[in-house]
């Protein structure tokens, strides 16, 4: 986990991406940082995020990333 906070803390230095449970319902990330978080996610842990998948519950908190990320290398 503490890479991908590592990861998400490159896109926005300002996030507790740490405590905060909803990253997207608040604004805290918005569509511009969201592309460049799947893109780092996809080059990193080397999966393919689509556009099915981007949906503001995978995005809300780090473990909601992390579940997506597992559910898609599986």
């Amino acid at each position: 986990m503490e890479k991908l906070i590592e990861i998400l803390s490159s896109v926005r230095q300002d996030v507790d991406f740490a405590n905060e449970q909803d990253l997207i319902d608040s604004g805290n990330i918005d569509s511009f940082d969201l592309i460049a978080i799947v893109g780092e996610l996809n080059e990193f842990y080397d999966v393919n995020i689509g556009v099915a998948e981007l949906i503001p519950e995978n995005f809300n908190s780090v473990s909601a990333i992390l579940n997506l990320v597992e559910r898609l290398k599986k």
